[in-house]
Order: C-alpha cells, then sequence, then structure tokens
C-alpha cells in the first residue's frame, strides 16, 4: 500500500486537491482510502455529492464499539473510500487527539486489513502541526508528504512550517518530505517563488494546478471536475499530478 498525506495551510484548496487526486487514481481502477484530517470533517464530500458522512469520533461517541466498518467508511459514487476522523465538540477538547483517537480506532478494527487499500490518502489541516496533525508523520502511517502551496506568503510559510517538522523526524524511519503541489492563485512570479522554496526543501515541484473557473463550477455541485468536465485540460492536469504522486510514492507494509 501507498501512504500520502497532503498537507498545507487552511484555504489553500487542500481538500479539493486531494479529492481530485483521489478521484484520478480511483479511475485507474486502485482502491483508494481517503481519511479527512479536519475537525470539519468535509475532506471527502465531493466524492459523496456534498453529503456529510458520520465522523469516526461522532460515531465512537454515540456507539462506544458497538459499530461496524461501513458506518464509517463509505463508498463514493466515483469508487474512492471515504473516511472522516472528526474532532471534539466545538469550544471543548483537542482536536489533534482526536486524530490519533480515529487512527486507533481504524487500526483496531482492522480497516486497512478489510479494505486493503492501494493507496491510503490522509487530507491534513496544515496551520498547526502540533502532536496530533503531526501524527500522520509517525511510523506505521504516511510515508510520503506532498504540501500544497501557492505563491502566497502565508502558504509558502506554512509549507515551511510542515516541512520543518517533518525534518525534526528526521532518522527515524518516519514519513519523508517527497514534493510540493502548486495550487495557483495567479501571485506576480507564482512560479518562480513556489520553485525556490521547492528547492530550498530540496524537494521538487510535482505538479503546477492552474487557477480554473472549473474548480468552482465542480465545487457549486459538491463534485469533480472528472464529471462535467472529463476531457477538459484541468481534469488531464489533475490526472498526471495523481500519477506523478503515485510514481514516486514508496509501497509500505499494511
Amino acid at each position: 500500500m501507498k501512504r500520502i498525506a497532503i498537507y498545507g495551510k487552511g484555504g489553500i484548496g487542500k481538500s479539493t486537491t486531494v479529492c481530485h487526486i483521489a478521484a484520478a487514481l480511483a479511475q485507474q481502477g486502485l482502491c483508494v482510502l481517503q481519511l479527512g484530517c479536519d475537525p470539519k470533517a468535509d475532506s471527502t464530500s465531493a466524492h459523496l455529492k456534498g453529503e456529510r458522512q458520520a465522523t469516526i469520533l461522532d460515531t465512537v461517541r454515540a456507539k462506544g464499539d458497538n459499530f461496524t466498518l461501513d458506518e464509517i467508511i463509505r463508498g463514493g459514487e466515483d469508487g474512492v473510500l471515504c473516511a472522516e476522523c472528526g474532532g471534539p465538540v466545538p469550544g471543548s477538547g483537542c482536536a489533534g487527539r482526536g486524530i490519533v483517537t480515529a487512527f486507533e480506532v481504524l487500526k483496531a478494527h482492522h480497516a486497512y486489513e478489510v479494505y486493503k487499500p492501494d493507496v491510503l490518502l490522509y487530507d491534513v489541516l496544515g496551520d498547526v502541526v502540533c502532536g496530533g496533525f503531526a501524527m500522520p508523520l509517525r511510523s506505521g502511517y504516511a510515508r510520503d508528504v506532498f504540501i500544497v502551496t501557492s505563491g502566497e506568503k502565508m502558504a509558502l510559510y506554512a509549507a515551511a512550517n510542515i516541512a520543518l517538522a517533518i525534518d525534526n523526524f528526521k532518522g527515524r524511519n518516519y514519513a519523508r518530505l517527497t514534493g510540493l503541489i502548486q495550487n495557483s492563485r495567479n501571485v506576480k512570479d507564482e512560479e518562480r517563488l513556489v520553485a525556490e522554496m521547492a528547492e530550498e526543501l530540496s524537494v521538487p515541484v510535482v505538479g503546477i494546478i492552474p487557477r480554473d473557473g472549473q474548480i468552482q463550477l465542480a465545487e457549486e455541485k459538491n463534485t469533480t471536475v472528472f464529471t462535467d468536465f472529463p476531457e477538459g485540460k484541468l481534469a488531464q492536469t489533475y490526472r498526471e499530478l495523481a500519477k506523478t504522486i503515485y510514481d514516486l510514492a514508496e509501497e509500505v507494509e499494511i
């Protein structure tokens, strides 16, 4: 299985990017499990036509250990398996700790052995890299990390902060930073700025997603561009990005 974590600051288009990568890989006949690690629990909505699924933490709070895997892992119409960690009641508890709990639940219920995904995609909020949000970086979870950024200063700052967190785990067989994904915002000299950041971090820019109105049209319909614009240039860009990421990621044992 290839275990891939996608990080990036809030609002950078990370979840949209992850959904398109997941859908593109599913189109290739791969079994893909997308795990949303944002307390908003909206990572997988594009696969489910905007429907919000029960989160792992909400299910545990309501049913304890008395539930089945199909209550927390749903299949989207595009073939992507979807799960959401969820978070604490707003204003109480630690969202990072919620991620840890969700991972433990999936492990205890043998989710990966049951579904046998070819690719596991973690969609992780990157504004804060505390112990909980850094959990996918730890041994036994993700192996490869890709950071979504634009040429905007705050996006690049967040990318550098995430890269520092990954570097702190160096030498412990934890996740590695494998590349940057440019989600363009039409900032002046954007490609140069992102390329300079990539060079500083000694990783490649694995794909450049253009700013395109098709994304907004797809989001309004709670889907991906593969539904209404399957033969468009943007859809092809996502397919190429997904292939590059898949080829760069290492296979690891379940």
